[in-house]
């Protein structure tokens, strides 16, 4: 098993996983009815994007050449304060492992692999908003709750 940083030549493949990993837990069935295409356009910028950015770090872990799972990483620019050194703090999102290789440790290396990242980096922490079947995952990889933050829609 392979980890490491995600590629360009890496996009298809996060592309579809992203779609899979949606399709996936949509109990409503409708977004397997958009177009795919739509979508794969709109991510693939995303991606180009990402992956030439400095505030965005997609983790993955490779076997033989196939991605089985990725952790995206975006660093958050916090405003200096006096009398300190101000380091980034890090959102977690789309965290995915591929059906067939989850319980495996596969997740967990790639946490581990990032919460050591992060360390040496003096990132300040990273936060996440599990769903509520990966709470225990995020635990036994040494992460806690937090207080709740609070969330403004605009209509």
């Amino acid at each position: 098993m392979n980890i490491r940083l995600a590629e360009p030549k890496d996009i298809k493949q996060l592309i579809r996983m992203r779609w899979d990993f949606t399709i996936e837990h949509d109990e409503s069935k409708k977004i397997e009815q958009t177009s795919f295409e739509d979508f794969e356009k709109e991510c693939q910028s995303f991606l180009e994007n990402a992956l030439n950015s400095s505030q965005w770090f997609i983790w993955v872990a490779e076997d033989n050449g196939k991605i089985v799972s990725h952790i995206y990483i975006e660093l958050i620019q916090k405003v200096p304060r006096p009398g300190r050194t101000t380091h980034p703090f890090a959102y977690m999102t789309n965290v995915y492992t591929v059906k067939e290789y989850r319980n495996k440790g596969i997740g967990s290396k790639l946490l581990s692999t990032i919460n050591k990242w992060a360390k040496e980096n003096q990132y300040e922490f990273i936060i996440v908003w599990p769903s509520e079947d990966s709470i225990n995952y995020y635990k036994k990889n040494g992460y806690v709750h937090c207080n709740e933050p609070m969330e403004y829609f605009p209509s």
